[in-house]
């Protein structure tokens, strides 16, 4: 494995190890305007939101690796202590590109990108009206963190009002990531579409305890089958299979057929279970792991 000393390389390396390595990240595209009232719309990936009670995000705003000079969002939110936070859907994520570009303080990239300004309910710049989500929010603090070319500046913003277009809500009233179609931010020009086949369900019941990886049987924690996210699986279990339950599930038609046809049954069972397993079938899967540690 290759270690790194953060000081010891040169900036620019040390971002794409980072940015590459801390992904995909959400995108905040973010609307500002200056004091005399221009906006300003430009993309940053160092987001996230910290808090729901009360409803805090945060992105930075780095200073420039070539230059060290700051970027329009920062004057303009260290002037007006308010913004817009847009969320990126797949539709937009070149409009948003665009505007990364690094145009004069006047010019307006509302303009250049061909989105649409949307007045705001509270805070002045205007929301993305194409954006699915829009966070208004008032500034809380601004934590510089160095003075060098690649220091980031934390914006903390305090969310004031919440815009969802209805769209992308389920019967639930729920975000669906599927209609949502929201983009991720990847090292150099990489980014991830967070749709279709590259959204997973992983459910865990935080409230049940799993018997953990160490209380499954020594022919699962050493198959040649099971990897590692199956044997995750299998340890969030409350309690091992019954022998009931095992005895029974010797005696299935299905069972007794696989192991009929095969001359290693740990092996047979193992990817029988793993098949289970992608279906979410965790019970039969336990049963069928355990019946193996008997063969």
């Amino acid at each position: 494995m290759l270690t790194i000393d953060p000081k010891a390389i040169p900036t620019a390396q040390l971002h794409q190890y980072l940015v590459s390595a801390v992904a995909p990240r959400p995108i905040a595209f973010v609307s500002t305007l200056d004091l005399e009232g221009r906006p300003n719309l430009a993309p940053y990936s160092f987001f996230n939101v910290f808090s729901s009670n009360p409803p805090v995000c945060v992105f930075s705003s780095n200073r420039r690796e070539a230059n060290n000079t700051t970027k329009d969002t920062l004057h303009n939110i260290e002037a007006t202590r308010e913004c817009v936070i847009n969320v990126v859907s797949h539709a937009i994520v070149r409009q948003m590109a665009l505007c990364s570009i690094n145009y004069a303080a006047e010019v307006d990239e509302f303009e250049k990108s061909g989105l649409t300004p949307l007045a705001s309910s509270v805070v002045r710049p205007f929301r993305v009206q194409e954006s699915p989500v829009q966070l208004e929010c008032k500034v809380r603090d601004i934590i510089t963190l160095g003075e060098q070319g690649g220091a980031g500046h934390l914006i903390i913003c305090d969310i004031v009002q919440l815009h969802l277009a209805e769209s992308v809500l389920d019967e639930r009233g729920r975000i669906d990531p599927h209609k949502i179609d929201l983009m991720g931010r990847m090292g150099s020009a990489y980014y991830v579409r967070a749709s279709g086949e590259a959204v997973q369900t992983i459910f865990q019941d935080m409230s049940q305890i799993g018997i953990g990886y160490a209380q499954l049987p020594p022919t699962a924690r050493n198959s040649r089958v099971l990897h590692g996210n199956n044997l995750g699986h299998l340890a969030s279990i409350v309690q091992p299979p019954s022998p009931e339950e095992l005895a029974e599930l010797a005696r299935d038609e299905q069972v007794q057929a696989l192991l009929q046809q095969t001359s290693d049954p740990v092996w047979a069972l193992h990817r029988y279970a793993q098949k289970e397993l992608e279906k979410n079938n965790l019970s039969l899967a336990a049963q069928l792991v355990w019946l193996a540690e008997g063969m």
